[in-house]
C-alpha cells in the first residue's frame, strides 16, 4: 500500500525579473492575488491535498516569506481588541501546519533547487509545487496528482494541453499510453520547435516526486546551459526502464509568473470575493 504524501516542497526563488522593480525587494511569490499573495494560494492547495509540513525553497533576501506565514500574535491581539476577530483569523491561520526554510544562494536550475531539501524530505515521496502555477478548481490540482499516485506508486507529473503556438515555451510529454486523463510516459522533451512536440500535453509546476527521482538528481547531470534540471531525472528513469506517470489535471490556470497571468488571477479569484463582489457571499 502506497504510504500518504505529508510534506510539499514549495520552489519559490525565482528572481523575479519580469516584474522589476516591484521585486527588488518584494519576493515573487509575495505579488498579490487580490488580498492574499501568490504563494499562499499554494499553500492552501496543499493544505486542501492532506499536507502537513512544507518546505519552502527561497533566495536570498526572501525573509518577506517567512513572515509571512510566522505567527503575528501582536497583531491578533490588536484585531480582537477591536472587535475583528474575522480579521485576526486570517493573519496566522496555518496554525496546524509545520513551516521549513532552505535557502537556494547559487540558483543552478530546479533540480539544485529541489535537492536544497532533499535532508528535510528524508527519503520520502513528497509532493513539488513551483512557485508560479495557481489552478483554480473545486478539487485541488495537487489533489488529483496524489489521487493518481495512490494507484501507481510511481512519480506524477501535472500536465495541461496546450495551443501550438505556445508549445516551445514547455517541457512536453511524449505519450505512451493514454487513459481518460492519465498519461504513461515514453518520453519528454524540453521546449521544442513546434513541428517536433510530440504531443500537445505541455508539463507545469506540479508533482509527486518519490526517492528515486532524488537518487537521479544525485546524478548531478547537467543540461547544455549547466544547470541542473528535473526534466533530465525523468528522463534517466525513463532510460532504466522506471515508470513515470502524467496527469492532465483539471481546472483552469493562471501563470502568476507572467504579467497577463497575474492579471488573469486577480481577475478571476475577484469574481467569487466577497468584499469586491458582494452577490457572491
Amino acid at each position: 500500500m502506497t504510504p500518504p504524501i505529508r510534506t510539499a516542497v514549495i520552489l519559490t526563488g525565482g528572481l523575479g525579473s519580469r516584474f522589476l522593480p516591484m521585486t527588488k525587494a518584494i519576493p515573487k511569490a509575495m505579488l498579490p492575488i487580490i488580498d492574499k499573495p501568490v504563494v499562499q494560494y499554494l499553500v492552501e492547495e496543499a493544505i486542501a491535498s492532506g499536507i502537513e509540513r512544507i518546505i519552502f525553497v527561497v533566495g536570498p533576501g526572501m525573509e518577506a516569506i517567512q513572515k509571512h506565514f510566522d505567527p503575528h500574535p501582536e497583531l491578533e491581539d490588536q484585531l480582537r481588541s477591536r472587535g475583528k476577530h474575522d480579521l485576526a483569523e486570517q493573519v496566522s491561520p496555518f496554525k496546524d501546519v509545520e513551516f521549513h526554510y532552505v535557502t537556494q544562494h547559487d540558483p543552478q536550475g530546479d533540480g539544485h533547487a529541489i535537492l536544497k531539501a532533499k535532508d528535510l524530505v528524508n527519503n520520502e515521496a513528497f509532493a513539488l509545487l513551483y512557485g508560479d502555477d495557481i489552478i483554480a478548481h473545486e478539487t485541488p490540482a495537487l489533489q488529483q496528482l496524489l489521487s493518481l499516485y495512490k494507484k501507481t506508486g510511481h512519480p506524477v507529473i501535472a500536465s495541461e494541453r496546450v495551443a501550438q503556438d505556445r508549445i516551445h515555451h514547455y517541457g512536453v510529454i511524449e505519450p505512451k499510453e493514454i487513459n481518460d486523463r492519465h498519461i504513461q510516459i515514453r518520453g519528454l522533451i524540453e521546449k521544442p520547435h513546434r513541428d517536433d512536440a510530440p504531443s500537445d500535453f505541455g508539463v507545469i509546476g506540479k508533482y509527486v516526486v518519490t526517492p528515486e527521482v532524488m537518487e537521479h538528481l544525485l546524478k548531478k547531470e547537467t543540461s547544455n546551459d549547466g544547470e541542473q534540471r528535473l526534466i533530465d531525472a525523468f528522463r534517466s528513469m525513463l532510460d532504466q526502464g522506471l515508470e513515470l506517470s502524467a496527469l492532465e489535471v483539471e481546472g483552469k490556470r493562471f501563470d502568476t509568473g507572467s504579467k497577463s497571468g497575474l492579471l488573469d488571477a486577480n481577475i478571476h479569484f475577484a469574481q467569487n470575493h466577497p468584499d469586491i463582489n458582494p452577490s457572491e457571499e
